[in-house]
């Protein structure tokens, strides 16, 4: 819990993803305000691969994420964007999801979260930080199925195991690189259980700390696109737009921080990518 939780800054949240207007409290200001954050702030891993611990108390993610101007990864988003939504008179609640996309076929354990948002007593679940693909605000209804702005589908369906599956069908261009193939393929299951800070803390110490995170293993940056989706895993890049895809391998520190900055809106040091090890080690890697 923060107790030191200070009041939402919304005018500056509003600012730093591009919404002049304040949205309603409805489901258009939901998708509206869900689809600029997602356009706006990316989700990447560099403070993991940095030794830097992840905080997940609003105040952290406000000063990371908007005033610092930087990405993260899906506890870091999720609690900014459910400060948001409460600052804008929505009714909204985290829920942990097991992630399949790119999985094996043991059960993955619960280290995503997305909102549950109760509007006029309908629920939709709403995600701002799923570094894997996009998709937009759903009610929550067996069987719901909307179409993203890549051109994929997503579905919604009850599992009898795993509470709640979403899937998508689309383009391999509009994931960060996990999906396997064409045809439906999982995202995440979830369930409606009540998802307290200590849940949300336990979560974030095993992305962040765990062996077998993959996010310890190489950077993971990822945004949609108006209509696509770009990525960055390890040096590879990739940057897809209406089933055109641009591609290629980053060889030089110098061009990393060039693409981060003008992809991703991220600005790292010379410092910080010599730090990630990257290049190997030396004034060249810098």
């Amino acid at each position: 819990m923060d107790l030191l939780k200070l009041p939402f800054a919304l005018d500056s949240y509003l600012a730093r993803i591009g919404l002049k207007e304040r949205p309603a409290a409805d489901a258009e200001g939901l998708a509206a305000v869900q689809r600029a954050h997602r356009l706006t702030i990316p989700f990447e891993n560099f403070d993991v691969l940095l030794g830097r611990d992840i905080r997940i108390d609003s105040t952290s993610v406000f000063a990371k994420l908007v005033s610092q101007r930087r990405g993260g990864y899906c506890f870091e988003h999720g609690q900014l964007f459910l400060d948001a939504l409460e600052a804008l008179g929505f009714q909204a609640r985290p829920l942990l999801a097991r992630v399949w996309l790119g999985q094996p076929k043991a059960v993955p354990p619960l280290t995503h979260t997305l909102a549950l948002v109760t509007i006029d007593g309908q629920d939709w679940i709403a995600d701002a930080g799923f570094g894997g693909s996009y998709a937009l605000p759903m009610p929550l209804a067996d069987g719901e199925e909307a179409d993203a702005p890549d051109g994929a589908r997503f579905r919604l369906a009850r599992d009898p195991e795993f509470g709640w599956m979403l899937s998508r069908e689309g383009h391999a261009g509009g994931t960060d690189g996990r999906s396997p193939g064409e045809g439906w393929q999982n995202q995440f299951s979830f369930t409606l259980e009540t998802a307290f800070p200590s849940d949300l803390e336990l979560g974030n110490f095993w992305v962040n700390k765990s062996p077998q995170s993959r996010f310890l293993v190489a950077p993971i940056i990822s945004i949609p696109l108006p209509h696509g989706f770009a990525t960055l895993n390890g040096l590879a890049y990739r940057r897809h737009s209406k089933d055109q895809s641009n591609e290629g391998e980053i060889t030089d520190p110098r061009v990393l921080r060039m693409r981060l900055s003008l992809m991703f809106g991220i600005d790292l040091t010379a410092e910080e990518v010599s730090g990630l090890r990257l290049f190997g080690e030396g004034p060249e890697a810098a």
